[in-house]
């Protein structure tokens, strides 16, 4: 069973399984969530020992982390846990813009600051890069807010390989935040080996492939969210998908266990993951998702997994 672990060079100490919180009062990206619900999924994964949450302004401009603020500070926790967040969205107008000024970040983290009803967050990221301001000034600003004990680590979210070297010049990002997961494993070639050389910590987001994953779906189902206009849920594509997650269940099965647990053991194998943040949106897929702690994964399985998904 993996014990804690360190997220890269940082100080952060960690569950490997995590919790992607855009569940959480997400109402901006899942029309059929239920507050008290959220509150009970968060109290029941801090229960079960996840002391690692994963959120940001987005989830709700704000709400998700004015939930988890309020869990918190109710549960008496704080201490105990590592929350991350993210911004650099703003509204103008009516008009949703990106800002990696430094001013703008300074003036977000304190608004994320109090959202959260905290006095530091674990991990700030910017969320995501703007056309404008050169990539080391922007973490240069988180610096300066690490240095006055605002943040405890740097993280950089959606950057382009050439903007991730960018914005490290000079060493000071310490977590990337990108899209991967074994039905997209682009990440393998253009940004692990430079994170692994500089000791940057990769974190997945859609590591479930938005459910597709998890082995929650048949040829039958239909979707009305997001989901209806990405790629490999459409036609032949979908299909495919779902033959290669068969597979994954023969797998699982072998190992009583789920498939969703497999998934998630295999990019805790992997050397330049050190922890993963699946989604929940009730309170018994978080505890699900932890007992992917009981799995080991031997290197043949890992390679058989690896083949069906090259």
């Amino acid at each position: 069973m993996l014990n804690k672990v360190r997220i890269g060079k940082t100080d952060l100490v960690v569950n490997p399984i995590g919790l992607g919180a855009n569940a959480i009062g997400g109402h901006n990206l899942y029309p059929d969530i239920d507050e008290q619900t959220n509150r009970d999924l968060l109290q029941t994964a801090i229960n079960e020992g996840l002391n690692f949450i994963d959120t940001a302004f987005t989830y709700g401009m704000g709400r998700s982390e004015e939930i988890i603020g309020e869990v918190v500070k109710e549960m008496g926790k704080r201490h105990d846990l590592i929350i991350a967040t993210k911004g650099t969205q703003k509204f103008v107008d009516g008009e949703k813009m990106i800002d990696n000024s430094p001013e703008y970040l300074r003036e977000t983290v304190e608004a994320s600051l109090k959202r959260l009803q905290t006095d530091y967050i674990d991990l700030f990221y910017i969320h995501y890069p703007d056309e404008n301001t050169p990539k080391y000034e922007a973490v240069g600003a988180l610096k300066e807010l690490k240095d006055a004990g605002k943040i405890r680590a740097i993280g950089v979210s959606n950057f382009s390989p050439e903007q991730l070297k960018e914005a490290n010049q000079d060493g000071y990002v310490d977590v990337l935040q990108g899209h991967y997961n074994l039905l997209n494993r682009q990440a393998e070639q253009d940004y692990f080996p430079y994170t692994l050389e500089h000791s940057i910590s990769f974190v997945p987001y859609f590591p479930f492939a938005s459910g597709l994953l998890a082995g929650k779906y048949t040829k039958e189902t239909t979707f009305n969210d997001f989901r209806s206009k990405m790629p490999h849920f459409q036609g032949e594509a979908f299909e495919h998908n779902l033959a290669k997650v068969e597979k994954l269940r023969e797998i699982a099965a072998a190992k009583d266990t789920e498939i969703s647990n497999l998934v998630l053991a295999c990019y805790l194998a992997q050397d330049a993951i050190d922890c993963v943040i699946p989604g929940a949106k009730k309170p018994e897929q978080v505890i699900r998702n932890l007992s992917t702690l009981e799995v080991q994964l031997s290197k043949d399985e890992f390679e058989l997994i690896n083949r069906i998904f090259s």
